[in-house]
């Protein structure tokens, strides 16, 4: 076997600088331009993720009671910035990746590295996945904005159409509730259509209190008023209650009873709480003050007939 070195007589200075010009200056271009677009991808990740982890303190400051809101939701608000810098994390990933293919395939093609047969195989194999994965991939695109645009979190209580419930856990692919029942449902994002958020920030408590036909209304507007006003200046209430709650007056009168309205607005989700604890004050507010309820309509079995 013989071995002969290259003929390197023709080699010259302006060849070589014409080689380095070319191909080689070429790929070290596409190979910076690779990185630029990352970072500048990267940080408008960033961006987006900074703008969804302030939505909702931007919205709970612009209610009443805004400084017992943000105190009382901040673990809530905690486990929301973890979910979003987690989803900015994978969009990170799936850019550098699409980014670094773009890169690597445009210098196989500087080389000299014919792509034509493996652009043709990729893409029989891109359309067989798509037609695979398309309801996947709806569902990833779904959670990717429902968490961008702050639609609900762990903790809220949603009605999805097809489940009302409280959020337990949220992904990019899934959305897992559990309803009254105790019941746990698992919704492909994908599939929501529509959500109505029920303890997004603030919730509402309202409260009917019905009292006798023949009473005092004014009496028992003012016992009510009392009782929600000794309410609101309760400690154990301060972190729940965000303003003092409103009687708006009465509701409605009829079978033999008039009904007054109590509305209190609440931190998310403790709304059935204040309504549990303003009927208890109110009705021994009502014992003490002498304030009758309406009579029963049927006389209890085997007993006499109510006066």
């Amino acid at each position: 076997m013989n071995l002969s070195m290259p003929d390197l007589s023709g080699l010259t200075w302006s060849g070589v600088g014409d080689w380095l010009v070319g191909t080689p200056l070429l790929i070290i271009v596409v190979v910076l331009v690779g990185f630029v677009a990352r970072f500048l991808l990267h940080r408008v990740i960033n961006r987006v993720v900074t703008t969804a982890t302030s939505k909702r303190t931007e919205r709970l400051a612009n209610i009443p009671g805004a400084g017992r809101a943000l105190q009382a939701v901040g673990v809530a608000n905690v486990r929301h910035v973890q979910r979003t810098q987690t989803m900015g994390a994978l969009l990170k990933s799936i850019t550098t990746f699409v980014v670094g293919g773009i890169t690597v395939l445009t210098v196989l093609s500087l080389v000299g590295i014919p792509l034509g047969p493996m652009l043709a195989s990729a893409s029989v194999g891109g359309v067989a996945l798509a037609f695979g994965a398309q309801s996947l991939v709806k569902d990833f695109l779904s959670g990717v904005f429902m968490i961008v645009e702050d639609q609900y979190g762990v903790g809220d209580v949603i009605d999805t159409g097809e489940v009302v419930g409280t959020v337990e856990n949220v992904s990019l692919r899934v959305t897992q509730l559990r309803d009254a029942g105790g019941m746990t449902w698992y919704v492909r994002n994908g599939e929501i259509v529509r959500i109505g958020n029920k303890t997004q920030g603030w919730s509402t408590a309202i409260v009917d209190l019905a009292v006798a036909y023949d009473q005092d209304v004014e009496k028992a507007i003012t016992v009510i008023r009392d009782v929600v006003s000794v309410m609101d200046d309760d400690e154990a209430f301060k972190d729940i209650l965000l303003e003092e709650p409103n009687v708006v007056g009465v509701e409605s009168i009829s079978n033999g009873a008039i009904t007054i309205r109590v509305i209190a607005k609440t931190i998310a989700n403790e709304q059935f709480g204040i309504q549990r604890e303003i009927r208890e004050r109110v009705k021994l507010a009502f014992d003490r003050e002498g304030v009758r309820s309406p009579l029963p309509v049927m006389p209890p079995y085997g007993g006499p007939t109510p006066k």
